[in-house]
């Protein structure tokens, strides 16, 4: 059997990690940000969209994310108790201008 390459129907087939998008909210940590990511979601019997958000403990490795800055951040292995995000790219920085920057 060839162990190079996945077979259909095999658990060993790579996913793409789950991203978000969300604004910095926080950039006091060193190599950590909070970022807060918004969403709606439809009440099961009323059918109203209500708003919600989740505040993602994310690992910023060079500190470049500053506060109010439109970011995407990406799942990875947990790094601590709550950091489990790693920051992909910095979409917009909080001064308005198009950023494309890719941290690795």
């Amino acid at each position: 059997m060839n162990q190079g390459s996945p077979q259909a129907g095999s658990s060993e087939v790579r996913r793409k990690p789950l991203t978000r998008v969300g604004t910095v909210v926080s950039d006091k940590g060193d190599k950590t940000i909070k970022v807060e990511h918004r969403y709606t979601v439809k009440h099961p019997r009323y059918g109203k969209y209500i708003q919600r958000r989740t505040t993602l403990h994310t690992h910023d490795e060079k500190n470049e994310a500053r506060e109010g800055d439109t970011v995407e951040v990406a799942a990875c292995c947990r790094m601590s108790k709550t950091k489990c995000w790693r920051l992909t790219r910095i979409i917009r920085s909080a001064g308005g201008e198009m950023r494309e920057e890719k941290a690795e």
